[in-house]
């Protein structure tokens, strides 16, 4: 949930770091869907407690961006070189035993076409998406079975507090790569390109990420891009003065319920995950263009060199496989809302940067 300038340079970029649903039945149906997910907790815990105090977390966050900004450029190309290899974190995960002999990875189960539970799917609701699919592949590779793997939920403000503690091995949940989250965990190399976007009513008079937006209240997620962005452009004075962005929650997806319930005017997310709220919900729209180009990858923890190495093998085989891999992916889960195309969703060919 919840990136660097498109245009301005990587100054700029550097800087910058920092209703109802389709088939679902609107907010009513929100209840349903949360007590489908409680039935399902035992199986996908939440990890951790929330953030009381989003303001807190975000105010944290863009602290540390302000730090690494002056170190950092090109954050999603500071990452190893590929490498089969087994280290010392690789075979901590293949030495567990029975049934905890699982990759654990903390992923999201309320983003629609990434890491989501249908419950029109007539199955048992099992976790889905975009996400999901790269996480079998991850887990195929390095245990020889594609469901060997541990999910747990994990809000957007505590990815990193997750990796950070050990409670996952990985998080793999729409997770852009900027310089302050690089001073925390280590990233794979890309393996999605977005921006952010503005998402409202079909019926409201914001345009876009401009003038429109002014008196307007936004939603964010605590700790993401997005709120770092914003942030930073009210400062700067790029955003009107006068538009609201106190408005922060802990999950993503929150911020469309309160865009249902006229709670805030507009949100603000990765254009790929409001995309796919706006199929969710038809009374609701994308407004403008992206105004950020950013990049999802693999975060783990810092000193899990193999992991980092042998995960970004993963996906330069996982992109050369036509068939069951990176495009297949995409044509399956997100083709119906970003497009038949990928191309502007490929992310660019890997540079590994990172050389300790």
């Amino acid at each position: 949930m919840n990136g660097t300038r498109v245009k301005g340079g990587a100054t700029m970029g550097a800087r910058r770091l920092r209703a109802s649903l389709k088939g679902w039945g609107g907010v009513a149906a929100m209840a349903v869907v949360c007590a489908l997910v409680a039935v399902f907790a035992l199986c996908v815990p939440l990890s951790g407690p929330r953030t009381v105090d989003g303001q807190a977390v975000a105010q944290s966050a863009r602290v540390k961006a302000e730090k690494a900004e002056e170190d950092c450029e090109a954050p999603e190309k500071q990452t190893l070189s590929p490498s089969s290899a087994d280290g010392d974190t690789i075979q901590a995960i293949k030495n567990r035993k029975g049934e905890k002999r699982k990759l654990i990875v903390g992923v999201d189960q309320n983003s629609y076409r990434w890491g989501y539970r249908d419950p029109n799917s007539g199955k048992t609701a099992e976790l889905e998406g975009f996400d999901i699919d790269l996480v079998h592949r991850i887990a195929e590779d390095i245990l020889g079975d594609r469901n060997a793997v541990q999910f747990k939920a994990i809000p957007t403000d505590q990815r990193i507090p997750a990796i950070k503690d050990g409670r996952v091995d990985m998080v793999v949940r729409t997770m852009t790569i900027n310089c302050a989250r690089i001073a925390d965990v280590a990233f794979s190399a890309p393996y999605f390109k977005t921006g952010q976007q503005v998402l409202a009513p079909k019926s409201s008079p914001i345009k876009g990420y401009d003038d429109t937006l002014a008196g307007k209240r936004i939603c964010t997620a605590a700790g993401s891009t997005a709120y770092s962005t914003l942030e930073a452009d009210k400062k700067d004075g790029k955003l009107p003065a006068s538009t609201d962005i106190s408005t922060t929650v802990p999950n993503q997806l929150d911020c469309l319920v309160r865009l249902q319930l006229g709670e805030v005017d507009a949100v603000v997310t990765d254009g790929a995950l409001a995309a796919s709220q706006a199929a969710q919900d038809p009374t609701v729209q994308l407004k403008g263009d992206a105004f950020t180009a950013e990049y999802y990858g693999v975060a783990m923890k810092k000193d899990a060199d193999d992991l980092v190495r042998r995960v970004n093998q993963i996906l330069v085989d996982y992109r050369k496989d036509t068939a069951n891999g990176w495009q297949a992916s995409y044509g399956k889960w997100l083709s119906a809302t970003l497009g038949r195309d990928p191309e502007k969703s490929e992310p660019p060919a890997p540079q590994y940067l990172r050389t300790t």
